[in-house]
């Protein structure tokens, strides 16, 4: 087997699509397909199910992934034990977070990291709904919750709450609530039920219960903009929100505490580039501190 051809087939396996993995690759779309399909030839087995909608991988394919995965990362282990731990860090590490994390939190300290280590490129990608570390969607995810299942390494990150804000104007309009009960009577901003990813992020049900938003956004910061903007109350994370001159606290008794979990796939242990990143995040988190709004 050609060393190449399989490292297109594990980046077609890992982004799920033939352009995201010729984009990623940098070659062409054309090329990439037919290299795929001259090692389908040459193992006389077909690997991928190609569709309008992306790749699948067959059953042989998920086999011939985790075979090559396990020689990658043996290569990338030889590689590191020869080169040692001073060598200087290149590749790329793809990030993938929460808006709010890696927009808010991540995203200004990305500079330093990137002067740190001139020659890492980093990506920075919003966590989607089906997010899969074995196929590489990312090489280091933040999730909220640990992760239930998969070869991953995990480790706690910090707590975060989250409360319910409203802007002036809209408090001017409809006035304070004073009790959880009053919150019915009041236009709520809240997510997308069926855009929920995890049950950890259904917060809107713990402090709406029942009652379903009037203005339903899938992005944190698409709910931080429309509860600012005056489009009602919502639940926003306290280390964006608190401090806004622009939002007003609602029954700040009302709490959700969630955490943050740092996550990468096992293989990627002897991985510089990918601890460094990995590190260069827990410092960053353990440094901020008052993740967590002061009563």
């Amino acid at each position: 087997m050609d060393w190449e051809d399989a490292r297109m087939f594990l980046a077609v396996a890992r982004e799920g699509q033939l352009l995201g993995a010729a984009r990623r690759l940098g070659v062409n779309q054309a090329t990439l397909s037919r290299r795929l399909t001259q090692l389908e030839r040459a193992l006389q087995v077909t690997l991928v199910l190609r569709g309008p909608q992306g790749c699948a991988l067959t059953g042989e394919g998920q086999a011939l992934m985790a075979r090559i995965e396990r020689a990658e990362a043996a290569m990338q282990e030889a590689e590191a034990l020869f080169r040692g731990q001073a060598a200087r860090l290149s590749g790329t590490v793809r990030i993938g977070a929460p808006d709010g994390f890696g927009l808010q939190f991540l995203a200004p300290r990305l500079g330093a990291l990137a002067r740190r280590h001139p020659e890492l490129r980093l990506e920075l990608v919003p966590v989607p709904r089906a997010f899969s570390l074995s196929q590489r969607e990312a090489d280091v995810a933040i999730l909220v919750g640990r992760p239930e299942r998969g070869r991953a390494v995990a480790s706690r990150l910090t707590d975060y709450t989250l409360g319910l804000y409203a802007s002036h104007r809209y408090l001017a309009a409809a006035g304070m609530p004073a009790r959880p009960e009053d919150l019915r009577r009041h236009r709520l901003v809240g997510n997308v039920e069926d855009l929920v990813s995890a049950p950890g992020l259904d917060y809107v049900t713990e402090f709406f219960g029942e009652t379903r938003p009037g203005v339903a956004i899938s992005t944190a910061f698409g709910q931080l903009g429309a509860v600012r903007g005056g489009a009602g109350i919502g639940v926003l994370h306290d280390f964006i929100a608190a401090g806004d001159p622009g939002l007003v606290p609602v029954l700040p008794q009302m709490r959700a505490t969630r955490a943050y979990w740092l996550a990468y796939h096992e293989s990627q242990r002897a991985i510089h580039r990918v601890q460094a990143v990995a590190e260069f995040i827990r410092a960053e988190v353990s440094a901020a501190g008052g993740w967590q709004r002061a009563d």
